[in-house]
């Protein structure tokens, strides 16, 4: 008998943590992930484990995104010593990406407790440090796509392409037990099939218990022509207005989307009046990640818009800025209009892009362009929620640019497609939602009994469940 553990990812679309515990084989998770929103003291300082890590035999790890990977070098510190098994472009993103979530971690913690000091208050200790980041990395096994591999006699892994960003994987996991063997899927993030550079999500036809994402389980995203055409009003609009368009953005995924179709409309004369400036370290180095695995990308969709490319970089967008120092950061401040700044972080809660809106925010010439999921309690959901003054630096300050969203470039599958995926099994598995807002959750439950007649379980933090 195997049991489930939902230890977040449950009814919120932040922390996936799936606990996976066999009598016979051990205990396993499911990705391990940070949650988004507040301060990156807060959020790391918050997080505890309701397992203990030194028990836990492997991490099995759908894609690099923070949300799903980012408590990785805290289970390291809190003594995990097993295997992280990942897809071969997830090892390389990760590289990335805890390690630059640790330098914002302890740059931000060094500054709160000269702050507590100040105070006369207990300095804060570090709850992971550079040396569990390492450590971690060394623990990662990149595996190729389509390939079962034994992890141990009664449990096997194979990873199958999910179509969300570059390396990301759907899991299955292959039990046995008592002479009976059982299949768990844990669809991680599922690509929107309408997105451009990766492939569609890989359908599976069997399996006993899915974990399925609902992110977007309660509406479509808009259809990407008319999103395009959104884009080119807003560029006109804003360039008439004498203003400049800032665009919040993740460094995996979204970012290199977004450079496809600025490319596309640079190819049509229509960025002629812009400057494109991509302000992210971290965004650029993941972009020569995505160029090292640039011929897994989806070709047919790239080689429509931009024939013989064989770079984002430097094939998308001619002239594209790119901003690694502060001073070059700092430089497209002097940009009075015509700048397409596209920043970190995606939700606003750090990153560059916050010192941007203070340059920018109050000018109603600006825009902001909000391409992805906004979480709860992030910076870039009050934003969108229509929020007219906030906090940034300790300041306030009026929000008189003008926000838009952008519905049709979201990386994760809609309502539509998350119920097609799920039409592909030919078994009749039991089905539960996870990483979505209760709300999301309850809708697409509610369409998978009415239109497919499954009864979906959505399960709470914390909440276990047999299989």
């Amino acid at each position: 008998m195997a049991t489930i553990t939902f230890h977040g990812g449950a009814q919120e679309v932040t922390g996936s943590c799936h606990l996976v515990e066999s009598k016979h084989l051990g205990r396993f998770l499911l990705d391990c992930g940070m949650h988004q929103g507040g301060s990156s003291v807060k959020r790391v300082q918050d997080e505890y484990f309701e397992f203990n890590p030194k028990t836990i035999k492997a991490v099995f790890l759908s894609h690099a995104h923070l949300d799903h990977s980012g408590m990785l070098p805290r289970l390291v510190n809190q003594g995990f010593e097993g295997v992280i098994y990942c897809s071969e472009a997830t090892a390389g993103l990760l590289d990335i990406m805890l390690k630059d979530s640790a330098s914002l971690y302890h740059s931000d913690l060094a500054r709160e407790n000269i702050r507590r000091a100040r105070k006369g208050k207990e300095a804060l200790e570090p709850q992971y440090t550079e040396e569990d980041v390492e450590e971690a990395l060394k623990l990662c096994k990149g595996k190729p796509y389509n390939q079962r591999i034994e992890i141990m006699n009664g449990l096997e892994l194979r990873f199958q392409d999910a179509g969300h960003i570059l390396g990301s994987a759907i899991v299955e996991l292959f039990i046995e037990e008592n002479g009976e063997q059982k299949k768990l899927v844990f669809s991680g993030d599922l690509g929107n099939k309408n997105a451009v550079l990766m492939k569609d999500p890989s359908v599976i036809k069997e399996a006993d218990v899915v974990l399925m994402e609902g992110t977007y389980g309660d509406r479509n995203h808009k259809d990407i022509e008319n999103t395009l055409a959104e884009l080119k009003t807003i560029l006109i609009d804003t360039h008439a207005r004498g203003g400049n368009i800032m665009i919040p953005a993740f460094a995996v995924g979204r970012t290199q989307e977004i450079l496809f179709y600025l490319g596309m409309l640079h190819s049509q004369g229509l960025l002629d009046d812009w400057q494109v400036a991509l302000d992210s370290p971290m965004a650029i180095e993941v972009t020569r990640v995505y160029d090292r695995w640039f011929r897994s990308l989806d070709q047919q969709e790239i080689q429509e818009s931009t024939p013989k490319a064989h770079s984002i970089l430097k094939d998308f967008i001619p002239n594209l800025f790119l901003a690694v120092s502060v001073d070059e950061s700092i430089a497209i401040n002097r940009i009075q209009k015509g700048a397409i700044i596209i920043a970190g972080s995606g939700m606003c809660t750090g990153g560059r892009i916050r010192h941007h809106f203070k340059q920018r925010i109050w000018d109603t010439r600006n825009t902001i362009i909000f391409c992805g999921y906004q979480a709860n309690g992030t910076l870039g959901r009050l934003l969108v929620d229509g929020k007219t003054h906030i906090k940034m630096f300790n300041d306030d300050f009026a929000v008189k640019a003008k926000i838009e969203t952008l519905g049709g470039f979201s990386a994760h599958a809609g309502q539509d497609e998350l119920l097609d995926w799920i039409r592909g099994f030919e078994t009749n598995p039991c089905v539960v939602l996870v990483h979505g807002e209760p709300k999301a959750l309850d809708v697409l439950r509610a369409k998978l009994w009415s239109e497919q007649n499954i009864r979906a379980k959505v399960p709470r933090i914390g909440e276990s469940m047999v299989f």
